[in-house]
């Protein structure tokens, strides 16, 4: 018993980190298309419902007027229109145009990729619709010039990013935020036949119109160009301290001020917390370090699918011994190597690790492949039936997340060892965002708590521990009134969520 225990937990820290180099192959294209019909999916391969997406006919543009054009033929034919990029890593079904599938029109933004201007005078960045996050930043560190927030992910288009609400962790500045660091936009929205049935609106930083644009979820129209805000370039020091989560709860405000980039993850069930120390630093600061997340790094296709192998034996034997395994393997790995941290560019050898702000701000090296390696992949790859999960991200106001720690605390004192399967994979992300003006973003200073966990192959089937998990979701979005991320959870999350109040 003891080999087998040690044989998967081994298994999974090839998973989050492999000692060999590998490379991923590319990811999937969200969206197939046969003789008679389109299908249009998300990076998991699965919506939170499990139903597929169907679409009359989907568009590539690869010019703003061949957007416009698009849209304007969905106007004229009155058609339902969507847009989806080439990540597709949303969880609802945004992506979506219509439930029936013959009334619809899909207009993927993944050919609409090119444009990017710098103006240095003015230190901000435009960039078309479809622009990956991490050509922009390249973009931008190449001018000397930086952009201070971003998702941790960076699998995401410029359009998709601002639309959802996508972050980082910031209560500094401008905050965390991407949308709040958005200075102007390009719109199409439809218009009358003497307009050619669509035109292009142009949505400057002083016009209201901006505050309900930048986070709209693609029912206000199809955005064509994203004008950001840019800093002069600088490098952060990031360190993790592994220490006791005894005081998380008294600790997470000062933590928030105190560091610009800061944030923490709390494995409850192992009574520990991970504080990231992460400030800005002078550009003449030594160091060439890289951010490389251990779970968005390229994982050997055998090792993902022995590792959800692994999962659904523990689910299936309801072994919460086995889980609790992998969660110790987990956190071991991550503080041996500085949880993907690398000093120079290579291996991590101690803190702090100080390197550019655009290798340091976000990471997600699975999606960068070869086309002749075919033997690894990003973990969560649906052609591959490797990792299979849940993600449940809660907005809460600083006031009241302190009581919902307290609350998750004394549920996991019960039980210690009920919570590693969400400590196996990340367990709870704490992140900070500031006020926003976006209507659809936080009315005050807020924290975003992002939790993991194992989802089955047949909807059906429960889930080990599937009470603990959702008392936790009930007690965020229900108790304690904790807004959901939009473009992530299961359906419950959004349940009455019209009753939020919204930003000024």
């Amino acid at each position: 018993m003891y080999y087998f225990r040690w044989l998967l937990g081994f298994l999974h820290l090839l998973v989050w980190g492999s000692i060999i180099l590998v490379h991923a192959i590319p990811a999937p294209d969200p969206v197939q298309c046969n003789r008679t019909i389109c299908t249009v999916s998300n990076s998991y391969g699965a919506w939170g419902d499990r139903k597929d997406c169907s679409v009359k006919s989907v568009v590539y543009p690869t010019t703003e007027e061949e957007l416009r054009s698009a849209v304007a033929h969905a106007n004229k034919n009155k058609l339902k229109v969507k847009v989806v990029s080439k990540f597709s890593h949303t969880i609802p079904k945004l992506a979506c145009p219509s439930s029936l599938g013959h009334d619809s029109l899909l207009i993927s933004t993944a050919k609409y990729d090119s444009g990017i201007e710098i103006d240095s005078v003015n230190l901000a960045v435009t960039a078309d619709a479809g622009v990956a996050l991490r050509d922009v930043i390249d973009k931008v560190e190449e001018a000397g010039l930086s952009l201070v927030a971003a998702p941790y992910w960076e699998g995401v288009s410029v359009a998709g990013m601002i639309s959802t609400g996508a972050h980082g962790s910031s209560w500094w500045g401008k905050g965390g935020a991407v949308h709040d660091h958005v200075i102007g936009l390009s719109m199409i929205v439809p218009g009358n036949e003497s307009e050619g049935y669509a035109k292009v609106k142009q949505i400057g930083a002083q016009d209201q119109l901006l505050n309900a644009a930048k986070v709209s979820l693609g029912i206000l129209g199809v955005i064509s160009k994203v004008k950001l805000s840019l800093e002069r370039g600088f490098k952060r020091s990031i360190t993790y301290n592994f220490t006791s989560d005894s005081s998380i709860e008294n600790n997470f405000m000062e933590h928030g001020k105190k560091y610009e980039f800061g944030d923490i993850t709390w494995y409850p069930s192992k009574h520990t917390a991970v504080y990231r120390y992460d400030s800005r630093v002078p550009m003449d600061t030594p160091g060439d370090g890289i951010n490389d997340f251990l779970g968005f790094q390229s994982n050997e296709i055998l090792i993902s699918k022995s590792v959800r192998a692994s999962e659904k034996l523990f689910e299936s034997t309801k072994s919460v011994n086995g889980e609790c395994t992998l969660a110790d393997t987990t956190l071991w790995y991550k503080k041996q190597i500085g949880n993907g941290l690398k000093n120079n560019g290579q291996i991590f050898t101690g803190y702090p690790v100080v390197g550019r702000q655009g290798k340091m701000q976000t990471s997600g090296s699975c999606l960068y492949s070869p086309k002749t390696r075919i033997d690894a992949s990003c973990a969560w790859d649906p052609r591959i039936k490797g990792l299979f999960f849940y993600e449940s991200t809660a907005i809460f106001t600083a006031t009241k997340f302190v009581d919902f720690i307290k609350d998750v605390k004394k549920l996991r004192d019960l039980k210690p060892e009920n919570f590693c399967g969400i400590d196996h994979y990340n367990g709870f992300l704490i992140r900070y965002i500031k006020a926003s003006k976006a209507y659809l973003g936080q009315s005050e200073d807020s924290i975003v708590v992002d939790f993991n966990y194992y989802r089955a192959d047949e909807a059906s089937t429960p889930r080990l521990n599937q009470d603990v998990m959702e008392e936790v979701e009930q007690m965020a979005f229900f108790k304690y009134g904790a807004r959901p991320h939009w473009a992530k959870n299961r359906n419950l999350a959004f349940l009455k969520v019209q009753s939020h109040p919204r930003a000024p």
